[in-house]
C-alpha cells in the first residue's frame, strides 16, 4: 500500500553515461550478418528542424542511425559494407570547424568519428557522392529507408539510376533497393539488458514526476503549472526532458485524447489526467494517471475509475510470452464492456457490444503500443495475417481508458465530461511480465490518502 510520504529509489542526476562501444559494434554485426555480403546499407541523420526564422529546435538524432552508431550529430550518414576489408563501417560527418566550435560547442569531425565512434573510415559529408558511388558499385542491393528528408531521397534515387546505367558495362551495381526496417526494427523491438537499464531509469524518473504532481496539485493551479512541475522533475533527475508533449488535462479536457494546450485552471471536484513520460539516454517512458483535484473521487468518478483500473489489471495479467499482442486489448475491452453495461451506459449483451464495437464511443483507441527509443516504438504488430506473439524483451504500454464527452446527452449527467486513462509500461519476461512503472499509485485508497494530505497541508 502507498501511504503519504512516498519514498522513491534514490535517483542520481548527472549526464547519461554512454553505452559501451561494443554494444554498437554488436548491433552492426548482427544487422550486417542478416543483410549479407552482397548488400550495402545507408543510414542518414535526421535533418535540423527550424522553429522560427533562424531559431532551431533542440536537435534529436534519428533513432536508427543512433541505434547502430551512437553518433548524435546532424549532417551525418553511416554506410555499412558487410565483409569489406577496410570500409565495413564508414561515417560521413561535418568536418571539424573551430569557428563553429565557438558558437555551438565541440563536435566530432572526421578524426572524432574514428576515435570516439569506432568508424573504420570517416569522410567529410560533402564527399559522400563520390565515396558511396565507388564503394557501393560492387554490391547488388542497397538498404535505405525513404523518410522525411526529401533531398536524401532524391540523392539515393540518383545513385540508383547511375548504377543501373553503368551495370551493363561494369557488370556490378545495386539493382535492388530494400527497406532496412524489416531487419533493424525487429532488432530494436527486442530490448537488450543494457537498453532495459535505461528504460527502467526513464520509468523511475517519470514516476517521480507523476508522484510529485499527485502530492502537490491544488485546486486553482493551471495545467501549465503542473506541466512545468513535471518537466523540472524530469530534467533535475537526468532526463533530457519529456519523451513527448505532456498531456495535462483537467475536467472535460481529459476526454480529448491528445490534448496538449495545458492552459485551463484546475477546479475542485474535477479529475486531472496526466499522460507524461521522460526520455533518458534516448529511451522513453510513458505513464498516465488520473486523480481528483480535490481530496477524493465523487461516486460517479470512482465507478468509472475502478472500471478502468479493473480493465488495466486484466490486460496486464494477459502479458506473457506466447500471448498474442492483441490479447491485453481483448481482455480490457471485455471488462470495460461488462462494466459499461452494468452502469447502463451500454445496452445489450457483451457479445453484441464487442461485435458491433459500440464501446468505441467511450473507448476509441487500442490498449497497447511498443515502447523504446520511440514512444510509439518500431516493430511489426502483425506477422502475416496474425497478431504476433509476445516475446521476452518486448516492452509495451497497457493503457485502457473511458471518455464521456460533455455533449453525450444519452448518459446520466454525473458521467458527462469525465475522461480517465491509466497507463503503465510493461516488460515481457521469461516467465510473465514486469511493470516498469509500478511505483506510481493507482489504487483508489492510496490516491485518496495522498490527496487528503496534499490539499490539507
Amino acid at each position: 500500500m502507498f501511504q503519504s510520504g512516498i519514498m522513491l529509489p534514490q535517483l542520481e542526476a548527472g549526464p547519461v553515461p554512454p553505452l559501451p562501444a561494443e554494444v554498437y559494434a554488436e548491433r552492426r554485426r548482427r544487422f550486417m550478418e542478416q543483410i549479407g555480403p552482397n548488400a550495402a546499407a545507408l543510414f542518414v541523420a535526421a535533418p535540423v528542424a527550424v522553429r522560427s526564422n533562424d531559431v532551431e529546435y533542440a536537435y534529436r538524432p534519428d533513432n536508427d542511425l543512433l541505434y547502430l552508431t551512437g553518433f548524435p550529430e546532424p549532417e551525418c550518414a553511416c554506410l555499412l559494407l558487410p565483409g569489406h576489408p577496410e570500409h565495413e563501417y564508414v561515417l560521413f560527418v561535418r568536418p571539424f570547424d573551430s569557428e563553429r566550435q565557438v558558437w555551438v560547442g565541440s563536435h566530432a569531425g572526421v578524426e572524432g568519428a574514428i576515435r570516439d565512434y569506432g568508424a573504420h573510415r570517416a569522410f567529410p559529408i560533402h564527399q559522400i557522392d563520390q565515396v558511396v558511388g565507388e564503394l557501393v558499385s560492387s554490391r547488388d542491393e542497397l538498404y535505405y529507408r525513404f523518410g522525411r528528408d526529401f533531398e536524401w531521397n532524391q540523392r539515393v534515387v540518383g545513385w540508383m539510376r547511375q548504377w543501373q546505367q553503368l551495370r551493363p558495362r561494369a557488370g556490378t551495381g545495386p539493382v535492388v533497393l530494400r527497406d532496412p526496417a524489416t531487419i533493424l526494427h525487429e532488432m530494436r523491438l527486442r530490448k537488450a539488458p543494457v537498453e532495459l537499464e535505461r528504460m527502467r531509469k526513464a520509468a523511475q524518473i517519470a514516476a517521480a514526476g507523476h508522484i510529485r504532481a499527485l502530492t502537490e496539485v491544488r485546486p486553482g493551479m493551471y495545467e501549465f503549472e503542473v506541466e512545468a512541475l513535471l518537466d523540472s522533475t524530469f530534467r533535475r533527475l537526468g532526463a533530457t526532458g519529456p519523451a513527448y508533449p505532456s498531456i495535462v488535462a483537467s475536467g472535460p479536457n481529459a476526454t480529448v485524447l491528445h490534448y496538449t494546450h495545458n492552459n485551463r485552471a484546475l477546479a475542485a471536484g474535477e479529475l486531472l489526467l496526466i499522460d507524461a513520460g521522460a526520455e533518458y539516454g534516448f529511451y522513453c517512458s510513458d505513464i498516465t494517471r488520473t486523480f481528483p483535484v480535490s481530496d477524493r473521487f465523487t461516486a460517479a468518478q470512482r465507478e468509472l475509475y475502478q472500471l478502468v483500473l479493473a480493465a488495466q489489471k486484466a490486460a496486464i495479467s494477459a502479458v506473457r510470452p506466447g500471448a498474442r499482442y492483441d490479447e491485453p486489448h481483448r481482455r480490457a475491452v471485455e471488462v470495460l464492456v461488462d462494466g459499461l453495461i452494468h452502469l447502463g451506459l451500454l445496452k445489450g449483451s457483451r457479445e453484441e457490444n464487442i461485435e458491433q464495437e459500440r464501446y468505441r464511443k467511450f473507448f476509441m483507441h487500442r490498449t497497447s503500443h511498443w515502447l523504446g527509443m520511440d514512444v510509439h516504438d518500431v516493430g511489426q504488430y502483425k506477422q502475416g495475417q496474425e497478431m504476433r506473439c509476445l516475446e521476452p524483451g518486448f516492452v509495451l504500454t497497457v493503457e485502457p481508458g473511458l471518455y464521456v464527452r460533455e455533449d453525450c446527452s444519452e448518459v446520466p449527467q454525473e458521467f458527462r465530461g469525465l475522461g480517465i486513462r491509466i497507463e503503465d509500461d510493461v516488460l515481457v519476461t521469461d516467465s510473465g511480465h514486469e511493470v516498469l512503472t509500478a511505483l506510481v499509485p493507482k489504487e483508489v485508497s492510496d490516491i485518496e490518502a495522498i490527496r487528503r494530505e496534499a490539499v490539507t497541508t
